[in-house]
Parts: C-alpha cells; sequence; structure tokens
C-alpha cells in the first residue's frame, strides 16, 4: 500500500484530502494498538485486589451460616463447593487479567513485536533511509 501511494501524486483538493486522511486513519490506528498494549499490564490496583480478596472471605465465611445438621453432608459440600470454585475462579481470572504478558496459555506472545519489527524494516527499506540505532539488541549504548 505504502509502495503504491509513494507514486501517486495527489492533484486535485479532493484527492489530496483522501490521500492526508489515509495517514491520518493509518497513523491513528497504529497509536490506538500502541495504547492497548501499553495500557493492559498491571490495571487492577492494590486497593481494588485488597476489597475482593476480603468479599471472597465474607462469603465464604457467609455460606458456613447455611450449615444445617438435617441436610447431608454432600448437599452442603456441594454449595461451599459452588460458592468457592466461583470465587476462587474469578480471583484467577483477574490475575490471569493483570499480568497479560505471561507465559503460558493465554499470554500475550511478541507476535505483535514481530510484526511491527518487520514493519518498521519494510518502511525504512521504502523510505531509503539510513537509521542508526543507538544501542544493540540487549539495549545497551
Amino acid at each position: 500500500m505504502l509502495r503504491t501511494l509513494r507514486t501517486t501524486e495527489p492533484r486535485s483538493p479532493s484527492e489530496q484530502a483522501a490521500y492526508g486522511k489515509w495517514f491520518d486513519q493509518r497513523s491513528d490506528r497504529e497509536n490506538a494498538r500502541a495504547d492497548r498494549i501499553h495500557g493492559a499490564e498491571g490495571v487492577i490496583p492494590l486497593p481494588v485486589w485488597i476489597v475482593l480478596l476480603i468479599a471472597s472471605v465474607v462469603i465464604f465465611i457467609y455460606m458456613l451460616f447455611f450449615a444445617d445438621s438435617a441436610e447431608r453432608a454432600i448437599v452442603q459440600a456441594t454449595m461451599m463447593g459452588g460458592v468457592a470454585v466461583v470465587i476462587t475462579s474469578s480471583l484467577l481470572l483477574l490475575v490471569f487479567l493483570d499480568h497479560p504478558y505471561q507465559s503460558g496459555v493465554g499470554g500475550l506472545r511478541p507476535v505483535a513485536m514481530e510484526r511491527a519489527l518487520t514493519q518498521i524494516g519494510d518502511e525504512r527499506a521504502f523510505a531509503r533511509e539510513t537509521i542508526i540505532i543507538p544501542c544493540n539488541s540487549q539495549g545497551n549504548a
């Protein structure tokens, strides 16, 4: 797309407006994508975690008051187990969502970064400019 647009010379005002609009939209998409990735790590603050854990303990203790000696143990265990499983899985889901860059199932992979590096390389070749990188692959000057 960039190679095609490089050879394009918009002449009329409407062509120039469309040309500029395309680049604006492309830039907006790239910025929004970068914002989503950068804003994804550690979004749940500590006070929220504290409240969630206290609420989980309170609900679990509240379920203990439903114990009835007239009911069979399996019924009581099912009620307690169901609540415990739902609360635990909800908290584990929040932990998972709070740390999206972890290794394992569902963690974000460097696919987007690899794609971005490829795109940067392509655009650098397209621009025919030499870029001096101020650091090595480990980030040292």
